[in-house]
């Protein structure tokens, strides 16, 4: 197993008392990486993940705020193939020098952005994502190819959780802003062509992380976490109650005909980050689960994650390090009535929820999360039967989002693979472990061994390989 240093590394003390967020310095490649188990032979492609990563001598000043690093690992044939990390190229200065600016309707360069949340596959193209501008596109072997608009369509930020309609293949997703319009709903085709483009109506700039579609509905989350300039450094959002706490339901053929009117329902305060699912059930009722936090729990988990999380004295997962009290929620809607209902789902921590994508809008009965336990682990909702598989670990880990992988030939929801990368809270090298989604609490069924400790990070996809 070879590695190559691909970047300079300044000085050790760069990258001291990071604990699991703690950066790499550098860019390696690792082949015909070591496999302690059987890694599944219908598995082929790419496992990529992304996530915050400064480059040597950079001070981020809150967690969501460095540099993208994307982290990927080959699997084909049972074997992994390579592991290898980069970072997003982000200078404009790398992209065509001829090419014009990517500006917003307020004049700011589009391009300027971490590109450290997500990376995804559409109409063809790698795109790495963060809410902050554009997406980013690189290559299988992850190397930047630069800053991507939908060829001058798109005149937003992007989110980095956009939604894959599993039937019609288009892309729903939205851009929001610290300057009107602070909201705009986009739709693109399933070729990846940006479709449609419309704003929406809030009354100001908030930090909408995450949204919901249905088969007939976008699902909105405008809540009081909001844009307030001012000295701090990283992330210039806080708590403001005054704002007032709502979702809302609006027509998906918003901007193609349809009217952009929404249904809001005001809700108890609260902030979600990640959004599970949401569906319609029998009833005409929309149905979302999703994390919440109190103002509390997200008061203290937003100045944990702006530089305080550390290994030492931790529960062994970002979950519980950073103090969250984040637990599984589920609130129904009426969307032409506005009545609603609420009630919390569980009373464990968890975060990173995920689902398998072919569901995404539907009905769906498994949900997988991270959780908050003391060593780190994993639980398989059944919402259905309204019970939960825990796999804890037996010594003290952080595990990352799980991504579900679908079965070749998978006759149920939950036939398929989960992948998620492990490390041990000690800081020795990570892992890559493949797990049985219809056996969760069995654990991994293979575990490859990469050459490196990988940071905590964000999200990240499966990436079949074509043809």
């Amino acid at each position: 197993m070879a590695t190559r240093e691909a970047r300079p590394v300044r000085s050790p003390a760069d990258y001291a008392d990071g604990g699991i967020i703690a950066p790499v310095p550098d860019e390696i490649d690792a082949r015909d990486l070591e496999v302690i188990g059987s890694i599944p032979p219908e598995l082929d492609g790419r496992y990529l993940r992304n996530g915050p990563n400064p480059l040597p001598g950079d001070r981020a000043g809150h967690w969501f705020v460095g540099r993208g690093m994307l982290h990927g690992v080959r699997i084909a044939g049972g074997r992994a193939q390579w592991y290898r990390n980069r970072w997003v190229d982000t200078d404009p200065a790398s992209d065509d020098p001829t090419a014009a600016p990517m500006l917003d309707a307020n004049g700011r360069d589009l391009r300027r952005n971490a590109a450290n949340t997500h990376v995804i596959e559409h109409g063809g193209s790698l795109l790495v994502l963060c809410e902050g501008g554009v997406p980013y596109r690189v290559t299988p072997e992850l190397g930047t190819v630069g800053a991507f608009d939908f060829s001058g369509r798109l005149r937003t930020a992007m989110t980095a959780h956009p939604k894959t309609d599993p039937s019609t293949g288009e892309l729903y997703f939205y851009g929001y802003s610290a300057t009107s319009p602070y909201l705009t709903f986009h739709v693109a085709d399933a070729a990846g062509n940006l479709i449609a483009s419309t704003p929406v109506d809030v009354p100001g700039p908030t930090m909408m992380h995450d949204f919901a579609i249905t088969e007939h509905y976008v699902v909105w989350l405008d809540l009081p976490v909001v844009f307030r300039p001012g000295p701090r450094a990283g992330m210039p959002f806080v708590w403001d109650e005054s704002y007032g706490a709502r979702i809302g339901i609006m027509s998906r053929r918003a901007g193609r005909g349809g009217s952009a009117a929404v249904r809001w329902v005001d809700v108890d305060p609260c902030y979600v980050f990640h959004v599970g699912n949401a569906r319609e059930d029998d009833h005409g009722r929309v149905i979302l689960d999703a994390v919440r936090y109190g103002a509390e729990a997200f008061t203290a988990a937003w100045g944990a994650i702006g530089g305080s999380v550390r290994s030492s004295g931790g529960h062994g997962s970002l979950v519980a390090d950073a103090g969250l009290t984040s637990v599984l929620h589920r609130w129904v809607i009426h969307p032409t009535t506005g009545a609603f209902d609420e009630e919390q789902l569980d009373d464990r921590e968890i975060e990173f929820p995920s689902i398998n994508e072919q569901r995404v809008g539907r009905s769906n009965r498994f949900l997988y999360a991270v959780s908050g336990s003391r060593n780190g682990g994993l639980i398989k909702y059944d919402t259905a039967a309204g019970s939960a598989t825990v796999l804890d670990f037996d010594t003290r880990q952080h595990i990352g989002e799980a991504v579900f992988v679908p079965a070749v030939a998978a006759s149920n929801e939950d036939d398929g693979w989960l992948i998620s990368i492990v490390t041990p809270i000690a800081g020795s090298r990570s892992e890559l472990h493949v797990m049985d989604a219809t056996d969760v609490g069995a654990g991994p069924v293979a575990r490859v061994l990469l050459p490196r400790r990988v940071p905590a990070g964000f999200h990240g996809s499966w990436i079949p390989e074509r043809g």
